[in-house]
């Protein structure tokens, strides 16, 4: 069984598959100079333009900014006005956003709704299933509603199942320039499930392939029919994927070996929940026809729902662990716009009105290449954000020191808060530098080659030739300007 932190944890990586890592955020970790104490190097004694050479990052720009966090005061600078890819630092500011657009109270809900009364445990209507564009609802979750029905007497209904997934934009993708089959690349609705994923698992028996599709949880495991993955004898393409109401994928026998598991993205989210739902209230008793997507939500009384956590929880796992369905989900239902597009835009003017900062954002994740960000304004927003108390430091993760072995100090005097971010040649990571006693920074550094990058072709961008040594060479750089800002400022 899957439990909902190894769900999230499972948006990291793909499983079994040798070119199947996702393209989410594993944060640097700064190396510090001896031990607890950070020991602090003379000036000019590390000259960052070393630094950025023995990277070797090609082609690619290197910008960055260190701030005076009380002060505003920039301390250091490199190319500071240079606009890059922000990739997933942008759920940053997406968090800015939605703490003010919804409040820190609020919640993400799922409905049940009957549209007439209840006799003999029928209800005299329809049973509608209301979306709310909840992005962390879980089978567990939905299996624990459809229990309380049960408990409550819920038998049918003489009516049909309708589901409601328009609180949302109904979007097949996030961006349009990543592979169709990799998971962080979410279908976005008013419905989500599972991330919007379905957990295939396949075993070689006497020489034939057995798989399943099901959409697990701890306790709930249903099954799936609207999601169908046949094996291919072939070495490439990797995945095929054809749209329909049953979503046909194929995946290469050479990529399989004897066995293994993986999340695939569903790219109808509300009918795949419709279809867990009934399938969950079948086995509790609860008889359904299958269910019909409506325009509208229908008039009825609530017999039922589901909460997410609080908004900030719901950020700081988005945070943690770069869920772009999150990020567009939170995004969407802080503006109120039909598209990512338009979305973007509202945020970037709200950036721009809010901290005097010009942002181009086109989503709300950065999963897309098309968004373009500074390092001044980066760190100027973290800055003011802070001083402002707006919320955003408190569910930053700490992403630790590290010694020259790549191992975690405990008790180190210096943390360092901060959300990364990660495209195929680009790479950012922005936050706050917290000594114990001392002064307290932000920085904002980002790196990138967007024109290699788009010379990826689109099938193999989730992980190009040279694009994994690319992105450590440039995480172990963020950590050398950062270890050097802590010995020298902070």
């Amino acid at each position: 069984m899957v439990s909902r932190r190894m769900v999230l944890a499972g948006l990291l990586a793909g499983v079994a598959f040798p070119a199947a890592a996702e393209v989410m955020d594993t944060s640097p970790r700064p190396v510090p100079r001896g031990g607890k104490a950070v020991a602090r190097p003379a000036a000019g004694s590390l000259d960052t333009s070393d630094l950025i050479a023995a990277a070797k990052l090609g082609a690619a720009s290197v910008a960055y900014v260190l701030m005076d966090a009380s002060t505003g005061e920039i301390l250091e600078s490199r190319e500071p006005d240079l606009t890059l890819p922000p990739a997933s630092v942008a759920k940053a500011v997406t968090s800015l956003y939605a703490l003010e657009k919804l409040g820190a109270g609020y919640r993400f809900a799922t409905r049940v709704l009957a549209t007439g009364p209840m006799q003999g445990g029928i209800v005299q209507g329809d049973i509608v299933l209301a979306g709310g564009g909840d992005p962390t609802l879980q089978t567990d979750q939905l299996g624990d509603l459809v229990q309380r029905l049960a408990k409550a007497g819920v038998k049918g209904a003489t009516g049909r199942f309708l589901f409601w997934d328009g609180a949302l934009p109904r979007l097949e993708e996030i961006a349009a320039d990543q592979p169709v089959h990799v998971g962080y690349n979410a279908a976005v609705s008013g419905l989500n499930l599972n991330f919007n994923r379905v957990y295939f698992e396949w075993k070689k028996v006497d020489g034939s392939w057995r798989t399943t599709v099901d959409a697990r949880g701890e306790r709930f495991v249903p099954g799936v029919d609207m999601v169908r993955v046949d094996v291919a004898q072939r070495d490439a393409p990797l995945f095929t994927y054809a749209p329909g109401r049953v979503e046909e994928w194929t995946v290469a026998s050479s990529a399989l070996g004897k066995g293994g598991s993986r999340w695939i993205p569903v790219r109808d989210p509300g009918a795949y929940v419709a279809e867990v739902f009934r399938t969950l209230a079948r086995a509790q008793g609860i008889r359904l026809d299958a269910g019909e997507r409506v325009a509208s939500v229908p008039s009825g009384a609530e017999i039922g729902r589901v909460e997410s956590e609080p908004l900030p929880e719901v950020l700081r796992d988005m945070l943690k662990f770069s869920t772009n369905l999150t990020a567009e989900c939170v995004g969407l239902t802080a503006s109120g716009q039909a598209t990512l597009e338009a979305s973007g835009k509202l945020q970037s003017d709200w950036v721009r009105a809010t901290f005097g900062v010009s942002f181009d954002m086109h989503d709300h994740s950065g999963l897309g290449g098309q968004s373009r960000v500074t390092a001044a304004g980066m760190a100027k927003v973290l800055a003011q954000a802070d001083r402002e108390k707006r919320g955003l430091k408190p569910i930053l993760r700490d992403v630790g020191m590290k010694d020259d072995k790549g191992k975690v100090i405990k008790d180190h005097p210096v943390k360092v808060l901060a959300k990364s971010g990660t495209l195929n040649f680009v790479s950012g990571l922005a936050g706050h530098i917290v000594p114990t006693t001392g002064r307290e920074l932000v920085f904002a550094i980002f790196s990138g080659d967007p024109a290699r990058r788009d010379a990826v072709p689109i099938a193999l961008r989730e992980e190009p030739e040279g694009g994994k040594a690319w992105t450590t060479r440039a995480r172990r750089l963020q950590g050398q300007l950062i270890n050097r800002w802590a010995g020298l400022y902070a």
